[in-house]
């Protein structure tokens, strides 16, 4: 299991020593890998990941600059996983036989929510895009919205880039948060993650209790 051994490890770099800051660095690679992946792959917990990133950073002697590291590294691979899955969508968009990424973003986005993504788009253009990146389950039929609207990849950039700002900030306080409450890092860890998960988890299974 890559995520927990990865957040596991994110916790246990808390307690080292000034003079392994060499190792540490690793970190900030397989956190940008991680969210990127994220971005096109919808079983990894990038908020989470980037939670228990900010933890870590807060308890570290580096501290405010591996916060903002943590920031930076988040929000930038959020951006490039968003344009990544953007340009494979609009391969689909304009090919006669579509794309299995494409399909994929249908499968994701119920006729309902995609509607309704439409509907903001055309009210607020890609302002949308900054709100769809905070609320769980957004992302994707607003993204998907932008393709059959048929948005360049330049406009679509354009409004990803604030949003992923915005998530990367707003996951790095639940991180903050934490790291603040507990003096041991892995409980803080352990905070941050549970915040982040039900963040994620909430709005969809109140969708389903409505329903």
């Amino acid at each position: 299991m890559i995520v927990p051994t990865a957040l596991w490890q994110l916790a246990e770099t808390a307690g080292q020593t000034p003079s392994e800051s060499t190792q540490q660095a690793l970190g900030y690679p397989t956190l940008f890998v991680l969210v990127a992946l994220g971005a096109l792959v919808p079983v990894i917990p990038t908020g989470a990941l980037v939670s228990s990133a900010a933890v870590v950073a807060f308890h570290q002697d580096s501290f405010p600059l591996g916060l903002l590291l943590v920031f930076a590294v988040s929000s930038l691979a959020a951006f490039v996983g968003d344009l990544a899955l953007y340009w494979l969508g609009r391969r689909g968009v304009h090919s006669r036989n579509g794309s299995r990424w494409l399909e994929a973003l249908r499968r994701r986005a119920t006729p309902e929510r995609l509607g309704q993504a439409q509907r903001k788009l055309d009210e607020n253009g890609v302002v949308v895009l900054v709100v769809s990146r905070l609320l769980p389950g957004g992302r994707i039929p607003v993204m998907l919205a932008c393709l059959l609207a048929e948005l360049p990849l330049r406009r679509f950039a354009r409004g990803a880039a604030p949003a992923c700002l915005a998530w990367a900030a707003t996951y790095g306080l639940i991180g903050i948060l934490g790291g603040s409450l507990f003096s041991e890092p892995w409980k803080g860890v352990a905070l941050a993650v549970a915040l982040a998960l039900t963040v994620s988890a909430a709005p969809p299974l109140w969708r389903r209790v409505r329903r």
